[in-house]
């Protein structure tokens, strides 16, 4: 009889577990799976199997916000800006249009177009247009925006990152100077920034 209930014991934990899999899997968001894969790509750098993914789960779910932000960013990554700007103001505007008060994901999301696109303006020397971007990244979820982590760092060896708050106020303190006093192009400090996003697109 003991052996007996350990065998249904064993056998319930393991069906049970098998049904939550499934679960997971079969109640996730349309375009979720897809999403994660972009993110994957995109972390490999494979710029048109990222691009793919995303045009798939746009597919299923054309309000993805993950799938957005996603591809904005291997726009980015490919040099693209003005489909990029383009990608990311369409994520910004439906946010913007979406949003709700308690919704802090998207809220993070929100602040992270709004960097990635003041990054943009940035390197395509649209600075007044760039700072605008940055504060208001700041102004919506100040923390989602707040730099490289130490393991970032390691990575990528930084010692100093750009981050969004240090970038909008040396662009506010040049954008006072006279034109010909003006130092906004900072090649190795612009190379330092880095893309944001939210923990899970």
């Amino acid at each position: 009889l003991k052996r007996f209930v350990i065998i249904c014991g064993i056998s319930t934990f393991v069906m049970f577990s098998v049904w939550m899999i499934i679960q997971a899997f079969t109640n996730r968001p349309k375009g979720d799976y897809e999403t994660q894969l972009c993110d994957q790509r995109l972390k490999d750098k494979l710029w048109d199997q990222a691009i793919e993914q995303a045009n798939i789960a746009l597919k299923e779910n054309p309000e993805h916000r993950g799938a957005m932000m996603c591809r904005a960013l291997v726009y980015i990554n490919k040099k693209n800006y003005e489909i990029a700007e383009s990608e990311l103001t369409t994520l910004i505007n439906f946010l913007k249009r979406t949003l709700k008060e308690d919704d802090l994901t998207g809220k993070g999301t929100l602040a992270a177009a709004y960097a990635n696109r003041g990054i943009i303006n940035d390197r395509r020397s649209k600075f007044k247009e760039a700072l605008e971007d940055y504060i208001k990244a700041l102004e919506t979820d100040h923390e989602a925006v707040a730099g490289p982590g130490l393991g970032h760092k390691i990575i990528y060896m930084i010692n100093k990152p750009s981050s969004v708050r240090d970038r909008a106020q040396y662009i506010h303190e040049q954008l006072q100077l006279p034109p010909e006093k003006r130092l906004l192009k900072l090649p190795d400090a612009d190379e330092e920034q880095r893309m944001h996003k939210p923990g899970k697109l």
